[in-house]
């Protein structure tokens, strides 16, 4: 579906060179993720970093180069630790802080505590790549994460106990996970064109998805909890309806590549779609993704977030050999009721 161009609705605030993000994988990009307005995390090679837009000033949160090890005693906690992780995917919410490895390496810190809580390694295939962390609180207010591995696995993981209540698998590599706002149903998507739309507590399928053509690595939640997105090497995002899953009810398209990640406002007004570089497409979700506005820069992207209120969007850009930056763009408000006074 064409988008009418030429919107504003984020514009450009600050861009910082003082921190350098990376990739490690160049189909995984959820490596940037803001908490406030004010605080962003992000890698940067082995370093996990914060980043104060308020300050201007960072600080290293865990360094992965050397030997991390768990400072608490839990249950099958890996005591051993880790040497030399590089992560291949973050999250960062409800002051807990995921990383993923390339081999099942899951390291685990609550932002209010000294040292690393919690490491465990999920799996020992060989192709056992952590692809990508979801944190969520279950209605009982226990926190929780659930983790999508190329092992074709989806863990999920309880945080007040430190162990994995559930385990699910599939037929394909699962790519990525997004979980509705309730908590009740799970989007699927991974090495294949078809993704699923399952029950977060049993695993079980409710319906297969049928329209991308190629692999999808991105999914997204509206807050409204009817719709979602996936986004897949097709180059383009589909918008499904879970009254009606027959078919997407939108079909977006980039402009050179895959859709590598979604990302909506958690007022559900806006929702973001990034390809691997250059370009970012932020649509208005209320005109029916018809308008949107185009980012347009040089340089791979690492991820992409919008703060919890909304009022801030966080880029991270990764260049080889020119430019490497994290950008924010500040959400542009409209207050017709002063142009109507004046």
């Amino acid at each position: 579906m064409p988008a009418e161009k030429g919107q504003l609705y984020y514009e450009f605030q600050h861009s910082t060179r003082s921190v350098k993000p990376t990739i490690r994988h160049f189909q995984l990009r959820n490596l940037v993720w803001a908490t406030t307005r004010h605080d962003v995390y992000l890698m940067s090679n082995f370093s996990v970093l914060h980043w104060s837009a308020m300050t201007y000033k960072k600080q290293e949160v865990i360094n992965l180069q050397g030997h991390v090890t768990p400072c608490e005693k839990h249950h099958r906690n890996h005591y051993e630790g880790f040497y030399q992780t590089p992560v291949s995917t973050l999250a960062v919410k409800h002051n807990l802080l995921v990383t993923g490895g390339f081999h099942g390496e899951i390291i685990c810190k609550f932002l209010d505590r000294q040292g690393v809580s919690y490491c465990c390694k999920t799996t020992n295939d060989d192709d056992g790549i952590t692809n990508s962390l979801e944190i969520f609180e279950k209605p009982s207010g226990s926190l929780h994460f659930l983790a999508s591995n190329n092992d074709c696995g989806l863990r999920d993981f309880d945080m007040e106990k430190f162990r994995i209540c559930n385990h699910f698998h599939f037929a394909w590599p699962v790519n990525h996970t997004s979980l509705s706002p309730d908590g009740k149903l799970a989007a699927i998507v991974g090495d294949s064109p078809d993704g699923l739309l399952i029950d977060a507590n049993s695993g079980k399928t409710v319906h297969k998805l049928h329209g991308h053509l190629d692999y999808s690595f991105a999914s997204a939640w509206n807050p409204d909890g009817r719709t979602f997105a996936t986004g897949n090497q097709d180059k383009t995002c589909r918008v499904w309806d879970v009254r009606n899953l027959s078919r997407s009810v939108v079909v977006l398209g980039g402009n050179i590549g895959a859709v590598r990640s979604i990302r909506y406002t958690p007022d559900g007004k806006f929702m973001a779609m990034t390809e691997p570089a250059d370009f970012i497409h932020i649509f208005d979700v209320e005109s029916g993704y018809s308008r949107k506005q185009e980012l347009d820069f040089f340089g791979e992207i690492a991820g992409i977030s919008f703060s919890p209120d909304t009022e801030a969007l966080f880029v991270g850009v990764h260049d080889r050999f020119f430019n490497c930056c994290l950008l924010q763009f500040s959400r542009r408000r409209f207050y017709s009721y002063l142009d109507s006074t004046l």
